[in-house]
């Protein structure tokens, strides 16, 4: 075809005038998928003779390759008045009437969001119409909008290869990059776009966002640099305010956010920020692990290691192994009674704080200190003071509260016990002078 396309120009430098030299011409270009340059020729032909029956058909035809279904029907109209009969002509004009209502559904569509609509009518026009670039770019920006940035990056790739100064195919490029929070790249495309179409309002909005989103999420970690927490936490919220469509970043800035609040001691709005970020991008570790963080404060053990395991699944590191196992030993920790809750102390309460507290709680909950209750009230207060007794003497012995801070079950070590016997060593006892039964008073005044 190279060839014969030579041969044909030098037969029109030869007879310009002659309509059917630049139809051949314009065929031959047509089998080069040269389809403007054969619009061209083709448009010349029928200039020379307008009742060039094949040179209407062959413009109508590049208008369709090139998606300009109005004008191939008009062209493929032209040629049914000079042949009622034609069958070709008959065949193309309702290919252009299907193009027309294609790209019709599609404008519809992706009005309304319906990008997967619009998706499917793109690829239909696009068996016609295989050399438009505009219904190529309405396919990338669906692709990308879908988050299918790959392929949305390979057709606006395949036109810049052909036009560099396609400012659609410039906008989707930055699309892509905005949407994969390659944000100063992103701006340099959008940028570039502007400055081949000024008035692209598509890439004016998008550099706008990616502006506003970048010097948001700056101001925001900046903040949280110079523990502004407060500051970040209200910056970050900002910037989730800029762009909803900007899934990969708004992630990061709810997981921001939730770091932020966890520092301001709100753990579960941290939680549900932290869920937020997993509900855009599932893969995200960083939230996973900052929501068991979150959780192992808020004592909610089972979910934490939920979330652990599936760090662990995506990456198995040491680090990430010794996180889950230590939720897990509070897990298994949190099922059985909490002694330092029972005793009313911290898990680092001293050996004082411990004593101390145990008087406390012992004298609460003495069993003759409520003998005037209802039968069901001694019943709770009894069960109580043997909780106490039993708590106390876990904790006041090194060893056992050693085992017991390290998740170990201590049901073996227990064995039965008395509690008014722990109450009456604690107390000095009958022989110390403070027998309970013969000066209640001594114990049970105010506590």
């Amino acid at each position: 075809y190279s060839e014969a396309f030579n041969y044909y120009t030098k037969a029109i430098d030869a007879c310009p005038k002659n309509a059917s030299y630049y139809g051949n011409r314009a065929a031959t270009l047509m089998m080069l998928s040269r389809f403007r340059e054969a619009l061209e020729d083709s448009q010349q032909a029928v200039r020379l003779d307008d009742c060039f029956m094949k040179g209407h058909m062959r413009e109508g035809k590049c208008h369709l390759s090139l998606g300009n279904a109005k004008a191939a029907s008009r062209c493929f109209q032209k040629v049914l008045e000079l042949e009622p009969s034609n069958q070709e002509a008959k065949q193309e004009n309702k290919m252009a009437e299907t193009l027309l209502d294609l790209e019709q559904k599609a404008d519809f569509g992706f009005e309304r969001r319906e990008f997967r609509k619009v998706l499917f009518c793109m690829d239909r026009a696009l068996d016609v119409a295989s050399a438009c670039h505009r219904f190529k770019i309405l396919k990338a920006e669906c692709l990308a909008l879908l988050g299918r940035y790959p392929e949305a990056q390979s057709v606006a790739s395949d036109i810049l290869r052909m036009d560099s100064t396609n400012a659609d195919a410039l906008y989707v490029r930055g699309l892509c990059l905005y949407y994969e929070d390659c944000i100063d790249k992103a701006i340099q495309f959008f940028t570039q776009a502007l400055r081949m179409a000024p008035d692209h309002e598509k890439a004016r909005l998008a550099c706008r966002n990616a502006k506003a989103l970048k010097a948001k999420k700056e101001e925001g970690n900046q903040a949280f640099k110079n523990s502004h927490y407060e500051a970040a936490y209200q910056m970050y919220t900002e910037a989730l305010m800029i762009d909803p469509n900007n899934i990969k970043t708004n992630a990061k800035l709810y997981c921001n956010r939730a770091t932020a609040g966890a520092k301001l001691n709100k753990p579960n709005q941290a939680i549900d920020d932290c869920t937020s970020a997993i509900e855009i991008d599932d893969t995200y570790i960083k939230a996973y692990l900052r929501r068991a963080q979150c959780y192992m404060a808020t004592e909610q053990y089972e979910e934490a290691v939920r979330d652990y395991k599936k760090v662990v699944q995506t990456e198995k590191s040491s680090e990430h192994l010794h996180l889950l196992k230590n939720a897990q030993l509070e897990l298994r920790k949190s099922k059985r009674k909490d002694y330092y809750k029972v005793l009313g102390v911290g898990k680092n309460a001293t050996e004082d704080e411990i004593k101390k507290a145990y008087r406390k709680r012992a004298l609460m909950h003495h069993p003759d200190r409520h003998s005037a209750a209802t039968p069901e009230v001694q019943k709770e207060e009894e069960k109580k003071f043997k909780e106490v007794g039993e708590a106390f003497t876990v904790l006041s012995d090194p060893k056992k509260k050693i085992r017991y801070d390290n998740g170990h079950d201590l049901d073996d070590d227990g064995g039965d016990f008395d509690a008014n016997n722990i109450f009456r060593a604690f107390f000095g006892g009958r022989n110390g002078g403070f027998s309970f039964d013969s000066s209640p008073g001594m114990f049970f005044g105010p506590v």
